[in-house]
C-alpha cells in the first residue's frame, strides 16, 4: 500500500516523509503521541506558543540547512541569552565579561584573565580524574562552584567528583560583553512556533497518531516496502544487547495571571538545592505582549523504561552496546534508521535535518 512507513513524526521522520512524497512516493507516518512534531512540538496556550518538551532555539552556521527550514516558516530575531540564578545572585551566560563583572567586579578582559588564571594555578591538577577537577582546571573555583557544580549534579544525578572528566573537555569563556549563547551565523525562533513547520512538511501525507508501532509491528511492516524507524534502537531489537542509558526530564507548565514573570526566556538555577534546572518563560521567545504568561519548570529525572529519553549517556559502556545495535541495523534491507534515538546521539535540530537530507540523498540517489 505504501512505499515507506515512517515511524515517528519528529523532525527526522517528517523531513524524510516530505522529501519522499516530493519524489512521488506514497508515505504513511505514524506516531505514538497524539501530536506531530516530536520534542519540537509547540502548543498554543493563552495565545503563547509553549515549547512543551523544553526550550528549542534554532541555530546553525549551515546556510543550506537555514535556507531549507526557511521554506516552511519565518524566523524572528530572537537571540539566546540565558541568565543563571545562584541562590538569588544573577549572572549572564555564557561566561563573559558581564559574568566576570557580576562575580568579581572586574572591568577589563585582562583583570578577568588574571583572576581566572590565579584560581586555575591554585587548584590545578595535572591529570584530572573527574569533572570537578577538569572544570576547575578550565575556569577556576568561583565559576565552577556557582555556575557549574550544582547545575551539572542535578542534570546527571551524580556528584561532580563521580562524573568523568571528558564530559567537559572545554568550557566557552568570552572576554567580551556578549551574552549571545551561540556562535552560529543564523539563529531564531519560528514565528508562530514549531508545529506549523510540521504541518507543512506533512501536508498531503497520511498521518496516524496514537499508534504504538510495537503493538502492531507485524501488520504495520506489511503495509510498506520500506520502514524508516526513528525510535529507540534498543527497543527495536527488543533490548537484545541491553538497555541504552539516558537522562530523562519532566516538565511542570503553569499559567500565571501576570504579564511578565522573570523578564527572560530562560533562567538556569545553578545551586544544588533548587530541584529544577531552569524556568522557561515562553512568551519571551516571540517577544509576546499577552496579558498572561506561561512558565515551565524543567526537572532532571532518572531514566527508566517507559520514561521519555532526552540525553544519551554516551559513555564507553553505552557506546559499546550501541555499536552492536548499529552493526545489526546496518545489515537490514527493509529498515532504515535515523534520528537521535535510533542513532543514540545528542543532536541539535539543524544536524537532524542535515542527517535526514543525507539519508534522502542516499536513498533516492538514482532519482536525484
Amino acid at each position: 500500500m505504501y512505499d515507506y512507513l515512517v515511524v515517528g513524526a519528529g523532525i527526522f521522520g517528517s523531513v524524510f516523509a516530505y522529501e519522499a512524497k516530493k519524489r512521488g512516493k506514497k508515505v504513511l507516518v505514524i506516531d505514538k503521541r497524539d501530536h506531530i512534531g516530536g520534542n519540537m512540538y509547540t502548543k498554543d496556550i493563552e495565545g503563547i506558543n509553549v515549547h512543551m518538551y523544553g526550550a528549542h532555539i534554532f541555530h546553525t552556521s549551515n546556510k543550506t540547512i537555514w535556507e531549507y527550514i526557511n521554506q516552511f516558516t519565518e524566523f524572528n530575531n530572537y537571540i539566546n541569552s540565558p541568565v543563571a540564578n545562584y541562590k538569588g545572585e544573577l549572572y549572564n551566560l555564557p561566561f563573559n565579561m558581564n559574568t566576570f563583572y557580576q562575580m568579581w567586579g572586574v572591568k577589563t578582559p585582562q583583570e578577568a584573565k588574571d583572576m581566572i588564571e590565579r584560581q586555575r594555578e591554585k587548584y590545578f591538577v595535572e591529570r584530572p580524574k573527574n569533572l570537578e577537577e577538569q572544570a576547575i582546571n578550565l575556569v577556576g573555583l568561583d565559576i565552577y562552584q556557582k555556575l557549574i557544580k550544582g547545575y551539572t549534579e542535578k542534570q546527571w544525578g551524580r556528584d561532580c567528583k563521580d562524573l568523568p572528566a571528558f564530559i567537559i573537555r572545554r568550557l566557552p569563556v568570552r572576554f567580551t560583553f556578549d551574552n549571545n549563547y551561540f556562535n552560529d551565523t543564523y539563529q531564531g525562533i519560528p514565528v508562530g512556533g514549531y508545529t506549523p513547520i510540521f504541518e507543512k512538511l506533512l501536508e498531503g501525507i497520511e498521518v496516524k497518531l496514537g499508534v504504538d508501532y510495537f503493538k502492531e509491528k507485524e501488520a504495520l511492516d506489511k503495509l510498506a516496502s520500506k520502514v524508516l524507524y526513528t525510535g529507540p534502537i534498543d527497543q527495536f531489537y527488543q533490548y537484545e544487547f541491553g538497555v541504552l542509558g539516558y537522562r530523562s526530564l519532566r516538565f511542570e507548565h503553569e499559567i500565571l495571571d501576570m504579564e511578565n514573570y522573570q523578564g527572560n526566556a530562560v533562567i538556569n538555577y545553578t545551586d544544588r538545592e533548587t530541584p529544577y534546572t531552569r524556568i522557561i518563560e515562553h512568551k519571551h521567545f516571540e517577544f509576546g505582549k499577552q496579558s498572561k504568561t506561561v512558565i515551565t519548570r524543567e526537572y532532571p529525572d532518572q531514566f527508566s523504561l517507559g520514561k521519555e529519553m532526552y540525553y544519551p549517556i554516551n559513555d564507553e559502556a553505552n557506546n559499546e552496546i550501541y555499536k552492536m545495535y548499529k552493526e545489526k541495523a546496518d545489515s537490514e534491507t527493509k529498515y532504515l534508521f535515523g534520528g537521535r534515538l535510533a542513532e543514540y546521539k545528542y543532536y541539535d535540530m539543524h544536524a537532524v535535518i542535515a542527517s535526514a537530507l543525507s539519508m534522502v540523498k542516499k536513498e533516492f540517489y538514482e532519482e536525484s
